[in-house]
């Protein structure tokens, strides 16, 4: 009877790790993990930027400047990465899976957000096509993996989960993006531009930055995907976003009370742009400025308190009021002049471009 006992417990034993009887030697998760890889991997690519430099007799020294991660969206070639990978390239290289290479053309760039789109004249056979999902759907704790090209090791996976959401972080331009997801999924240099996917395989961010420059201390962040799926189509269309604004230069009057204004919350406009919405809607900008100890402080202008209702005290508030919407439509703005409430009515124009 023992003996029997030891006979069967080494058959399940075996049974349990044999492939031949039909058993997976891998978890469940990490089974996900490699169906994921396995079905996307194709799609990601990395781009390779190549500047020119001259040497002492002034003949082009092609040299590459750098190199990140992107994927493919459609048939045609399509690919998002980020604005960084791909600033100031004189010319594109876009390395497949198969290790084919192929050139890359800048359809479209957004600085503001860092991303920008390029495309290649490959096979549609050659790679395969990511699908994007809704961010707003995300939540933290929630399973997340990373593909690109970190220090220039092609097709690597990371895993992690969504550590936090709606995390603000400063473009390259100074500018500021909001709503960007933490992760602590490894994300390196090289892996900029790379999609981070849910555990259906499909792209809810655009891997854009880290803390640090070594390498990754467990913080990561992405772009999410209802950004990207807000501007590619004006950057396939036109080559870059169409913005509305007010046309106003504005300071968050936070600034002020630091140095001893008392002023209101809200943004004090120093400077209206002759012919932009905020002129016609007849909003004022400062008139003349004060000295506060050792500051030349603008004053006169009118204090944006409110957007449809909503408190503004920050550019990212303004940014997200105004740039999320289209030219055409009307917000209503509440402001303070003189010590007094006022509202008006205000259709946005689009914002030249420079």
């Amino acid at each position: 009877m023992y003996l029997q006992k030891c006979y069967f417990l080494l058959f399940i034993v075996i049974f349990s790790f044999s492939p031949a009887f039909g058993v997976s030697r891998y978890s469940v998760d990490e089974q996900e993990n490699i169906r994921i890889y396995e079905r996307s991997s194709r799609a990601v690519v990395n781009i390779s930027n190549i500047a020119v430099n001259y040497d002492f007799f002034y003949r082009a020294m092609p040299a590459e400047s750098g190199s990140g991660t992107g994927f493919i969206i459609d048939k045609y070639g399509t690919i998002v990465t980020n604005y960084h990978v791909v600033e100031n390239a004189s010319q594109l290289v876009v390395t497949l899976a198969d290790n084919s290479q192929w050139e890359g053309k800048l359809i479209g760039a957004d600085p503001n957000n860092d991303l920008a789109i390029v495309r290649i004249q490959a096979p549609a056979g050659s790679y395969d096509i990511l699908k994007f999902s809704h961010s707003n759907d995300i939540v933290v704790g929630q399973k997340v993996l990373a593909l690109g090209n970190p220090f220039g090791l092609r097709q690597t996976l990371t895993t992690g989960i969504i550590s936090a959401l709606g995390r603000t972080i400063a473009a390259k331009n100074g500018r500021k993006i909001e709503g960007i997801i933490q992760t602590d999924a490894a994300i390196n240099p090289g892996n900029s531009g790379g999609p981070l996917l849910d555990s259906e395989g499909r792209v809810i961010g655009i891997n854009t930055a880290i803390i640090g420059s070594a390498g990754s201390v467990g913080i990561g962040f992405a772009v999410p995907s209802n950004t990207a799926l807000r501007i590619l189509p004006d950057l396939l269309k036109y080559g870059y976003v169409l913005r509305p604004w007010l046309g106003i230069e504005p300071i968050p009057t936070v600034y002020l009370r630091r140095i001893g204004v008392d002023v209101p919350d809200g943004l004090l406009i120093a400077r209206v742009v002759k012919g932009a919405s905020a002129d016609h809607a007849g909003l004022r900008g400062a008139t003349r400025t004060v000295k506060v100890g050792r500051y030349n402080v603008p004053w006169g202008g009118d204090i944006i308190t409110h957007i449809n209702g909503s408190a503004v005290t920050t550019m990212e508030d303004l940014a997200q009021q105004i740039e999320t919407r289209k030219a055409g439509e009307k917000v209503t703005i509440s402001y303070i002049r003189q010590e007094r409430g006022h509202s008006v009515t205000v259709e946005l124009v689009l914002r030249p471009r420079s």
